[in-house]
């Protein structure tokens, strides 16, 4: 009996009411090398989901975040949920403190609340 392919959780960006996808927007800013290394992390958690540290991290109410090391030495987040079987990217950054900032998960627990309503 062949192995069963490994599945495969959607990915699905957040949209503003305008239909800008700002997460995707800000991904596309970066280079390619750093689009790339987050681009290899979310994948990890399409396909392994759940996962925990090193790679993610539960930062309460529902959100996560995908822990990314980039090439050129910084690191940036992504915060996602988990909605009806998908993964929905709520909001991105690259991290300049050792704590994550409270206005950067206020924004991804905002976006989150307007997806679910």
């Amino acid at each position: 009996m062949a192995p069963e392919p490994p599945r495969k959780i959607p990915v699905v960006f957040y949209r503003t009411r305008g239909g800008a996808e700002v997460v995707r927007d800000w991904l596309r800013a970066l280079d390619e090398a750093e689009r790339n290394a987050i681009g290899q992390d979310l994948m990890r958690v399409q396909y392994r989901w759940p996962v925990g540290m090193p790679l993610c991290r539960a930062m309460g109410d529902g959100l996560w975040e995908v822990r990314s090391a980039l090439p050129s030495s910084r690191i940036a987040r992504v915060l996602f949920s988990v909605h009806e079987g998908r993964l929905l990217v709520l909001h991105g950054f690259i991290k300049k403190s050792r704590k994550t900032p409270d206005d950067d998960l206020a924004l991804a627990r905002k976006r989150k609340r307007e997806f679910e309503d």
